[in-house]
């Protein structure tokens, strides 16, 4: 009876110590994987930096750490940069620089991260040498997909702002109350032939130094989908419009909407690539609230005051200053008043043309007027009329 209860209490005491040393096991084993997993991260994060440098995004960080053991990875990386390198190598088109990103991906769901951006940021045009600053709130992506070419992401900042440095001036150039875009791989589409759908927030946006209209806070949705792509992998902007161009892609605008107060616009359509690089296509647009808006750009106005060059190249290319205050003074010495009569019905001329151009039209209860805009090797025509030019894109 002895030997059974020492035999007995022997086999007890080790059921004791079992679960502890399975538990010790099992942290020693967890803990080398993380490790492992992170020192895995690192080689990952350098091979996707060495082939973005080969696309001319060079991506940097001063100092770069991984923490959140035991169940994420978090990597901090400090004075991070980002610099757009012409194909050369002689020239920087653009520099990016803020203080700190945050890179978080959990253990059990590492195909997904989070990032978050500290403001603000810098800015540097390296072609004109233009500084500007950026500042916001709140900044965060996600990306979902990885280590694969990802399926969707998304980039959101709450308030928003942009500024240009004037020496030790701050001058105040774009503003909202929060900007999101999101993107995704389109269904049914293949690696091969990707189809990306977007869609672009803007909350409470405007616009400084450019016209009193745009200063005017506004809302902004837009759903596009681009077609063409061969892939996803990192390329220089132009090679990929060269790329879309080739093979016949454009981009959808599903819909695009913008309020701003009472005036509302809403268009569709599709727009590609002209073998030049410029924009061809035409949305179809209707607008209500046009009544309220010539006004408020003020034509009759800047014809009073003289037209400064800058202006009539964007609102009518080709046509000179000076030709058109001698037109004005012709006009007022053959009848006189004639060209002050003209200048104060301008608004009224210009609101005439577009309804002649349009057909009458209701939006969301509204009554509206509906009109192509049309991009002709990036000439931007509104009817017969050219009121604007685009630049090529490549």
């Amino acid at each position: 009876m002895s030997n059974m209860t020492v035999a007995t209490g022997r086999r007890s005491r080790w059921g004791l110590f079992i679960a502890p040393v399975l538990v010790l096991v099992l942290a020693v084993g967890w803990t080398c994987f993380w490790f492992y997993a992170a020192w895995q991260a690192e080689i990952v994060a350098d091979a996707w930096r060495a082939q973005e440098a080969k696309a001319g995004r060079i991506y940097d960080c001063a100092k770069r750490s991984i923490a959140g053991f035991p169940f994420r990875f978090e990597v901090q990386c400090s004075g991070a940069s980002v610099a757009l390198v012409s194909q050369n190598a002689s020239k920087t088109p653009f520099t990016a620089k803020l203080d700190n990103i945050l890179v978080v991906a959990q253990v059990y769901d590492p195909k997904r991260i989070i990032a978050e951006f500290a403001a603000p940021a810098t800015l540097i045009d390296g072609i004109t040498q233009n500084t500007f600053t950026v500042n916001w709130s709140k900044g965060r992506a996600s990306v979902a997909g990885l280590p694969a070419v990802p399926d969707r992401a998304s980039i959101v900042f709450d308030e928003p702002s942009l500024n240009r440095l004037d020496g030790s001036v701050q001058v105040p150039l774009a503003r909202a109350k929060q900007v999101e875009l999101h993107g995704r791989l389109a269904e049914g589409s293949s690696s091969d032939r990707p189809v990306i759908e977007t869609v672009l927030h803007v909350a409470q946006g405007s616009i400084q130094g450019v016209h009193p209209l745009l200063a005017e806070p506004f809302e902004a949705d837009t759903r596009a989908k681009i077609t063409g792509l061969s892939d996803l992998t990192p390329k220089p902007w132009p090679q990929r419009f060269r790329e879309i161009q080739a093979a016949g892609g454009h981009i959808e605008i599903v819909q695009s909407r913008i309020q701003q107060g009472e005036m509302i616009a809403v268009a569709a359509g599709t727009l590609g690539l002209s073998p030049n690089g410029r924009l061809d296509g035409e949305l179809q647009m209707t607008v209500t609230g046009l009544e309220r808006v010539i006004p408020a750009l003020g034509i009759e106005k800047m014809l009073e005051e003289g037209v400064p060059q800058a202006t009539l190249d964007r609102l009518a290319p080709g046509v000179k200053s000076q030709d058109l205050n001698n037109l004005f003074g012709a006009l007022d010495r053959a009848v006189p008043g004639l060209g002050k009569v003209i200048k104060q019905n301008a608004n009224a001329g210009v609101a005439a043309g577009i309804n002649s151009i349009g057909t009458e039209s209701t939006l969301e209860g509204k009554k509206a007027r509906s009109f192509p805009l049309k991009f002709v090797d990036g000439a931007v025509l509104l009817g017969p009329v050219k009121v604007g030019q685009i630049p090529p894109l490549y």
